[in-house]
């Protein structure tokens, strides 16, 4: 490694530590890409709406290459990787396809998640109880390429422990459900969702006390702060609705705005 790949590499993992009592916050510019895709031009730049969050306090990137490319192209995969000064996750199916992209750019996390191609977005958890031979195969790839591996499950404990029989560095745990109880207006399901949440975090690190423990999905400024006051939540992934604020107050405003909400 020459020497300016390890000053990076620190760099990189004394980012990675989190010792505050608030979990770090990634900034996913899928949207930035939908915007663009829909008029199939050159513009807007997910590169630069990910460098601006950076700027901003943004303390990693999330990027989901889907299989069928709906938004964010190979050429921002590469791009954005070469210029991040944080952390890169990647999201992706568990497909050879994504695995040899994934083995080629490095990022510093993978994110293991489920596509389904009529889907407007993730509907759920990966399930990895169900083919945890083949995830785990895949997980040790990954991290035989020096890249930590995070699988995003709904918060249930049978997937919690699929997810540690696996070698995952991290899970992500599945907030959708949480957040769309409090858009449909029910208290008492928001309530059983949030409780649902912490138990599954509570369950994540009895059974291994060095797993990471992130969450995202659906999170918003009215509903984040509940989550990021979870003990143990590591980092929590928001996009749709960081991007949505972004068109009326800038991205660097808007991840300052999330943060806010995040740390009240």
């Amino acid at each position: 490694m020459t020497d300016t790949a390890q000053i990076l590499a620190t760099k990189l993992e004394k980012d990675a530590q989190n010792t505050s009592k608030t979990p770090l916050l990634g900034v996913n510019v899928d949207h930035v890409a939908t915007l663009r895709q829909a008029r199939g031009v050159s513009y807007p730049s997910p590169l630069a709406a990910a460098l601006l969050c950076e700027k901003a306090g943004a303390d990693g990137i999330t990027i989901h290459l889907r299989e069928d490319r709906r938004h964010i192209q190979d050429a921002d995969v590469y791009e954005i990787a070469r210029q991040l000064t944080t952390r890169m996750n990647l999201e992706m199916a568990a497909t050879t396809e994504m695995l040899e992209i994934a083995c080629q750019v490095k990022p510093y996390w993978v994110c293991l998640v489920p596509e389904k191609r009529a889907e407007l977005t993730t509907e759920g958890g990966l399930e990895v109880a169900a083919q945890l031979t083949w995830l785990k195969e895949y997980v040790s790839k990954l991290q035989a390429a020096d890249i930590k591996v995070s699988l995003f499950i709904d918060p249930e404990d049978t997937q919690i422990a699929a997810a540690v029989n696996c070698d995952a560095d991290a899970i992500e745990l599945h907030t959708g459900s949480y957040a769309e109880a409090g858009l449909a207006g029910d208290t008492d399901r928001v309530n059983v969702e949030l409780e649902r949440i912490k138990s599954a975090v509570i369950t994540a690190k009895k059974i291994d006390s060095k797993l990471l423990v992130n969450a995202g999905h659906g999170l918003t400024r009215d509903n984040v702060n509940a989550i990021a006051q979870i003990e143990g939540i590591y980092e929590l992934n928001i996009g749709h609705a960081l991007i949505a604020d972004a068109l009326f107050v800038g991205m660097d405003q808007a991840v300052v705005m999330m943060k806010a909400a995040m740390h009240q």
